[in-house]
């Protein structure tokens, strides 16, 4: 189910397919209940999504869109302090095309709710990958930073805060995740631990992180970002178990060059 995104179309990817395949998709589901053939249905996740609150943390967050598209939804993202205070995060999937370059005329709104931008809209104007995700979508290496303009004179982190980046903090951390679902016009969020899917993957269990949720940050209770929903199956083959790449010295190298 590609959970999440917007780039070229791979598992429902947490990202916005193409509205007649997004009803056909749904419409499949509402006769199958999405339960794969010859598969049994799996038993509701211990743990799941609840409503985000506002407040300084959600208002970091947003949704990226296409406004060329009728403001179509592609994934979620958040700041990141930065030198620039101009950088945003999400997962590489979201923006980039592997073999063909990054989604062009995205834009990102903070705090997005009910269908709404109340903290205004910016625009998206560089976008960074690493070189194995341009050539051939690494799953490692699938975080993407994205640099935008200023919008109404104002730079993006001073208009909302940013969050710091951790690098190299290992796993069984407590963090909170926080996304927007295409079916939800309003974030979700959730509390729970990572653990390792792999020495340079990680994930969290909770259900309800669906298609729209690629590039949700992971914050520990220490407000440091240590991962985003992609990675290994781009995030997850299901709305219960949520995939990240590792935030170790790859992610950290790709921050300096987003910000040199």
């Amino acid at each position: 189910m590609a959970r999440r995104r917007t780039a070229a179309p791979t598992r429902a990817h947490r990202r916005l397919p193409a509205a007649p395949v997004l009803a056909l998709a749904l419409a499949a589901c509402t006769l199958t209940a999405c339960t794969p053939a010859g598969k049994e249905a799996q038993p509701a996740p211990a743990l799941s999504a609840a409503p985000a609150p506002s407040g300084t943390a959600a208002q970091r967050i947003g949704v990226l869109r296409l406004p060329a598209q009728d403001n179509q939804r592609s994934c979620t993202a958040s700041v990141v302090d930065s030198p620039g205070r101009d950088l945003l995060i999400t997962a590489a999937h979201c923006v980039w095309n592997s073999g063909a370059g990054p989604v062009d005329g995205l834009s990102f709104a903070p705090g997005y709710r009910d269908g709404a931008a109340p903290l205004g809209e910016w625009a998206v104007d560089r976008v960074t990958v690493d070189q194995h995700w341009q050539d051939s979508g690494d799953p490692e290496y699938d975080v993407a930073f994205l640099t935008v303009r200023p919008s109404g004179g104002q730079r993006i982190e001073d208009a909302v805060g940013g969050n710091p980046i951790g690098v190299n903090r290992g796993f069984d951390l407590p963090v909170t995740v926080t996304g927007y679902p295409f079916d939800h016009e309003s974030p979700i969020t959730c509390t729970t631990r990572t653990t390792a899917q792999s020495a340079t993957q990680q994930r969290f269990d909770c259900g309800g992180f669906s298609d729209g949720t690629s590039g949700s940050p992971w914050l520990t209770d220490r407000g440091e970002l240590i991962g985003v929903i992609g990675g290994y199956q781009q995030g997850g083959d299901t709305p219960d178990v949520s995939y990240s790449v590792s935030f170790d010295d790859r992610v950290l190298a790709l921050y300096r060059q987003a910000t040199a």
